[in-house]
């Protein structure tokens, strides 16, 4: 069977629109998706506020789009979810992506509104991993994605729960709705699963990786921005998720959800059967990046993977989740952005070209409109 292909390209800000074009082809992209069907971009807002690094950019939302249309995919939308703890609303406008809609005229979906899309039952055709025990045989997904190219811009971060997240998380919002968290004891079972999901339904699975600035320690809200300057896209989301492990300096093999899609068939996560265009030295790269302890750990190691796990139905349902979210709100909003990292991203925008770059989309529209 022939490997995987994995596109890794170094870019700066003068050219990174026409190098997400480039990556695109690179990866195989244009043969990937069929240019008749809707394609959906779906998006990553990981916190609203706009960290470096933890939320897809805006030029890779703007060079998706421009890479897409440039090979004929001209029906192309957007669709947005719910978190208890994340406004989908703020992120579009302080990640500066609502401008980038209206200059190329794309569709905005949202995943929790009923006029946009209805939740049906889906009873999928691969055995499922944890999905079917969880949801009780009653797994429900929104009935617009069914039929539709899908295509994920999430960045390389680390992740508190699954050490490092990429492609397949990023369907994680996406797919199950905003109760998702009572996945999260088996979340390296449910991002397999949700892959299987997604290959029946989709008929084209693209992702496009931003790591312009990555993000190292706990994240996926809260990291260290490092400007790596470079962006990937594959067509094999588990492959991609392989290579920016491998590049952060973990081993992939060893990360539970890699592993286990790679022994499931879904993808490949061994880089000894990934192929590498581009910029192929990056994939010797090792950044050292390490997931760093925080209290919301501590918390999930109580909730969901330690010997209390027990206590998951009552942490997790009204009242105490309702507290957990007001403390979620209460420590990121109100005191770990205006008090630590509103000052990271003052600097980023003083001191980065990537910065320079970002305040570069203005209000009057997207980066070439400007």
């Amino acid at each position: 069977m022939a490997k995987s292909k994995v596109a890794i390209i170094r870019t700066n800000p003068r050219k990174v629109l026409d190098d997400y074009n480039r990556l695109f082809e690179l990866a195989g992209g244009p043969g990937a998706m069929d240019t008749s069907l809707t394609t959906i971009l779906k998006d990553n807002i990981s916190w609203h506020y706009p960290l470096p690094s933890a939320n897809t950019t805006p030029w890779q939302l703007e060079g998706s789009i421009l890479a897409l249309k440039n090979h004929g995919f001209n029906r192309i939308c957007c669709v947005q979810n719910k978190t208890e703890v994340t406004n989908a609303f703020k992120g579009e406008e302080l990640n500066r992506y609502t401008n980038i809609f209206k200059a190329h005229e794309i569709e905005v979906r949202f995943n929790f509104k009923e006029e946009d899309m209805k939740w049906i039952q889906y009873k999928p055709k691969a055995p499922m991993l944890v999905l079917n025990k969880i949801y009780n045989h009653h797994i429900r997904i929104p009935d617009y994605f069914i039929g539709k190219n899908m295509v994920h811009l999430p960045t390389v971060k680390t992740h508190i729960y699954t050490t490092t997240t990429g492609a397949l998380k990023n369907a994680f919002g996406g797919l199950l709705n905003h109760k998702r968290h009572q996945t999260h004891t088996y979340i390296h079972e449910t991002l397999v699963d949700l892959l299987a999901i997604q290959k029946e339904i989709h008929p084209g699975l693209f992702c496009f990786m931003d790591g312009t600035t990555a993000g190292d320690g706990s994240g996926p809200r809260i990291m260290k921005p490092v400007k790596k300057d470079v962006i990937l896209a594959s067509t094999d989301q588990v492959a991609i998720d392989a290579v920016a492990a491998k590049i952060m300096g973990f081993d992939p093999m060893k990360i539970k959800y890699i592993r286990l899609a790679h022994d499931a068939g879904l993808g490949r996560g061994n880089p000894s059967e990934i192929e590498i265009t581009g910029d192929k030295d990056i994939i010797n790269e090792n950044w050292g990046f390490k997931v760093k302890l925080i209290f919301h750990k501590v918390v999930a190691n109580i909730t969901w993977f330690g010997p209390t796990r027990f206590l998951q139905k009552v942490m997790t349902r009204p009242p105490v989740l309702y507290l957990g979210n007001f403390y979620s709100y209460f420590y990121h909003d109100v005191y770990y952005w205006p008090f630590k990292k509103k000052k990271v991203y003052k600097t980023w925008l003083k001191e980065s070209e990537w910065g320079h770059l970002f305040s570069e989309y203005c209000k009057k529209g997207a980066l070439n409109q400007c």
